[in-house]
């Protein structure tokens, strides 16, 4: 995917979100061991590699996931990150959405001149349930960064967040049911009680998708397509576009662009219905709609 960036691959499971994690799954299929730690070759310097012509693959203005299958303040990966901080500072004009399950480690991880934070980067911790939200978050919201965010997914257990929205730091809070090997399921009723939240204190909300096994009316539903999982959370009326995020993006000399040279996401017929349409990069034009015939 065009919008994902893994600088290293392989993780050690540190919480009950771990417990079903979809890249040790995925990893089985493909006769790996997910807890096999290594920085990637072709892709770990992704964001700054250029087309033909000479310009970058990754456009100005577009949002970067860093680390979906690894986590990027992992312990095993301290002899890496350095460089993945350089990286991220020669694309000030790019924004990287980082996601933690390690918040504790952060402080000692950030950059020497990292200062109040850097513009283009989003900090984002996992809370999966209230035990991990009541212990990450209050983290969250002592770190030193300019856009902050919750992502409740694998979405387990009941949380509530407001009594930390109201410190007014948070942007954007994501949500979304497990999948793969033993998912356990997602209730509705912890889905509509978050967004509720996030509406009192103007803030995203973004349910990106069901989960295989998701209950509503207290009735069990079996959804297997991740696609239809997707449709259904988007078909919830669930997702809510709250105040905007003030992202001030640079070129390398410091200078601010304008918001009419940053990048326009654009979508296909396909992505209408998509859970994560809100929150989404757009389309990579890949042409793999056209081969499906959903373009």
């Amino acid at each position: 995917m065009h919008d994902i960036w893994n600088p290293w691959h392989g993780c050690v499971k540190c919480s009950e979100g771990c417990q079903h994690c979809y890249m040790y799954f995925l990893d089985r299929l493909r006769h790996r061991n997910g807890t096999d730690i290594f920085k990637t070759k072709a892709g770990f310097n992704y964001p700054l590699q250029k087309n033909r012509n000479g310009s970058y693959k990754i456009q100005s203005g577009e949002l970067i996931r860093v680390c979906m299958t690894s986590d990027f303040f992992l312990e095993e990966a301290d002899g890496w990150r350095a460089e993945a901080w350089e990286i991220m500072r020669q694309r000030p004009d790019v924004k990287f959405f980082l996601l933690t399950k390690r918040p504790q480690r952060v402080a000692e991880c950030l950059p020497k001149d990292w200062g109040d934070g850097w513009e283009n980067i989003m900090f984002n911790v996992t809370c999966e349930n209230q035990r991990r939200a009541d212990e990450r978050i209050p983290i969250l919201l002592d770190l030193p960064f300019k856009h902050k965010g919750i992502m409740c997914a694998p979405f387990i257990g009941a949380v509530s967040i407001e009594k930390y929205l109201a410190a007014g730091q948070i942007e954007q809070v994501i949500c979304g049911g497990e999948n793969y090997d033993g998912a356990r399921p997602c209730d509705f009723d912890w889905v509509k009680t978050l967004q509720a939240e996030c509406v009192t204190h103007n803030i995203t909300f973004c349910f990106i998708e069901t989960g295989t096994f998701f209950i509503k009316d207290r009735k069990r539903y079996y959804i297997p397509k991740k696609q239809v999982q997707s449709e259904m959370a988007f078909k919830s009326g669930m997702n809510y576009k709250g105040r905007p995020i003030d992202w001030k993006l640079t070129d390398r000399f410091g200078t601010q662009i304008h918001k009419e040279n940053l990048y326009i996401a654009h979508y296909r017929k396909n992505c209408g219905k998509c859970g994560s349409r809100l929150i989404c990069n757009g389309c990579s034009d890949c042409g793999r709609c056209r081969e499906h015939s959903i373009y």
